[in-house]
């Protein structure tokens, strides 16, 4: 098997990630506070919590790319996000994996999951079908690549959908139909295939 089509595959992700998780405009953060990711239109970054000697939590907004916001109470950003709000970053904000994943509850971090895994499906159908042509010498499209399209690509549409995303819906809602389609097909070739192969038994050729 050939190495070269796997270092890029590997470079490609590698450059991905770089890109996704790249650093933005260094910020200091106050002694003890901790940071929850944050997403307003197009600006990102991360929303700093102190909690105060007295009680009181003081926050601030620290964009990717920009000066932070002045520091603001608790009633303040309350007055801005809400209360609801304000309890989810307050509840992110000392959980790592929520932050490394850029979700602010549970029920996120499943969704997520469900994103994770149909993508993992949906990448290794290609790596199965480049494995099995491999063997074959020759390009060979295996049934087993169209049953991991269609499980990865409706898991995918799944995630999309509760993204809101219109780009990741359209392309994969399409090709869950086609996925359904060849696997018909090719079953019917097989009952074909099984039925031929019984009526040449049958008449003793």
């Amino acid at each position: 098997m050939k190495w070269e089509p796997l270092l890029v595959m590997l470079l490609l992700v590698g450059v991905g990630f770089w890109i996704t998780y790249r650093p933005g405009t260094p910020h200091a953060l106050r002694p003890g506070a901790e940071t929850s990711k944050f997403t307003i239109g197009a600006a990102k970054g991360e929303l700093e919590v102190l909690e105060q000697p007295q009680g009181a939590r003081t926050y601030r907004f620290l964009p990717k790319t920009g000066d932070p916001s002045p520091v603001l109470s608790e009633s303040q950003i309350t007055s801005l996000l809400g209360p609801e709000i304000v309890d989810q970053a307050i509840s992110s904000s000392g959980n790592r994996l929520f932050r490394a994943l850029n979700v602010s509850s549970w029920s996120s971090f499943i969704w997520l999951s469900i994103g994770f895994v149909g993508q993992i499906l949906f990448a290794g159908r290609m790596v199965l079908q480049w494995i099995v042509s491999e063997k074959k010498k020759q390009s060979h499209i295996p049934e087993s690549f169209w049953w991991f399209s269609l499980i990865g690509g409706g898991m995918l549409l799944i995630y999309f959908i509760w993204r809101q995303d219109p780009i990741g819906v359209l392309g994969q809602a399409p090709n869950v139909v086609i996925y359904v389609r060849n696997i018909r097909l090719i079953r019917k070739q097989r009952r074909r295939d099984a039925k031929a192969i019984g009526t040449e038994e049958g008449t003793g050729l």
